[in-house]
């Protein structure tokens, strides 16, 4: 943030001096921390899988940065007045159960009074200081894989609205509950020079944070983008989220399509996610191999969506 003075240390890997998933600081030569934290306010009407879903989206930056989860504090907003205590222990039942999956202690956290529910963690994981996967690290050639197909965000405004079906309410609920730990492992074992995880900037916003400084520029195939099937008939319904117009006006600038591109697709990059997956930058060879590993882990969805290239320095294309 400008204007402010940041203290300073020299064991800070990755601070408040550019965007990144989150801080990583040094403990000693092999071991350093990551700390995240985030927390909204329900996007699904199940108390129970609202928490699965906040605590997978919380831990989902410590994968992104080549990190394994370790702790985590709950943080709490709730209407005592308004609603019955039963669906704030449901919330929180359901955030322990995804902390288990992921091996994860829960060891404190805060609550305070509230007239919304919200929900979320501050999370911290271990990272060797020489394995960090940050953002900025672009190289190019390189191919772009993403492991989780959007929509989540344009979905979640029709279940608002009353629209979604049953089916696509349960489908969408499962993937934004399901944890990036199995991408993440995944590609621990490939060289990868980038990755962040999908989340409330959108595809295009997320990219814009890895591309601003880079010296390259990346070319997306928009055929190649997995989708929710849904998001593209709720988008022609107009259930577009609020985040989505403030993405794209804060972020079009970057974009050039090369071919005109279906006004549905165009909004869901930029459409917000929550509990997305992660884009991994890596060398061509190696986002063959990691693909294949992907899908037979059953990550189905996950593929090279696009490639860093020299020219245009700074822009984001896009083709049929």
């Amino acid at each position: 943030m400008r204007g402010l003075d940041f203290p300073t240390d020299p064991n800070l890997i990755v601070g408040l001096d550019r965007a990144d998933d989150a801080g990583v600081y040094r403990i000693t030569d092999n071991l350093a921390i990551i700390q995240t934290v985030d927390f909204f306010t329900p996007i699904v009407d199940d108390p129970y899988w609202f928490g699965q879903i906040a605590a997978a989206n919380a831990l989902s930056d410590i994968y992104a940065m080549g990190g394994i989860p370790k702790t985590a504090m709950n943080i709490v907003a709730f209407p005592l007045k308004k609603m019955p205590i039963d669906i704030l222990r449901r919330i929180i039942e359901g955030g322990l159960d995804k902390l288990r999956e992921a091996d994860v202690l829960l060891v404190g956290g805060h609550s305070i009074e509230d007239d919304e529910i919200k929900y979320g963690l501050s999370a911290t994981g271990f990272v060797h200081p020489e394995q960090v996967i940050t953002k900025r690290n672009l190289r190019a050639g390189d191919r772009l894989i993403l492991t989780k197909p959007l929509g989540t965000g344009i979905i979640s405004t029709a279940i608002k609205g009353g629209l979604a079906s049953q089916e696509t309410i349960q489908a969408i609920t499962r993937l934004m509950a399901t944890l990036n730990r199995t991408a993440a492992e995944a590609m621990k074992r490939y060289p990868v020079h980038a990755c962040t995880d999908i989340t409330g900037y959108g595809l295009v916003g997320h990219l814009a944070e890895m591309l601003i400084g880079s010296g390259f520029g990346i070319r997306l195939v928009a055929g190649n983008i997995p989708i929710i099937p849904e998001a593209v008939e709720y988008a022609a319904m107009g259930m577009i989220p609020g985040g989505a117009y403030k993405n794209k006006n804060f972020r079009e600038s970057l974009v050039n399509f090369e071919t005109p591109i279906d006004p549905r697709i165009q909004d869901l990059l930029f459409d917000p996610q929550t509990s997305g997956g992660l884009l991994i930058s890596l060398s061509e060879q190696a986002s063959t191999k990691l693909l294949a590993e992907l899908k037979e882990k059953g990550i189905e969805a996950s593929a090279v969506i696009g490639e860093v290239v020299t020219q245009p320095v700074e822009e984001i294309l896009i083709g049929p």
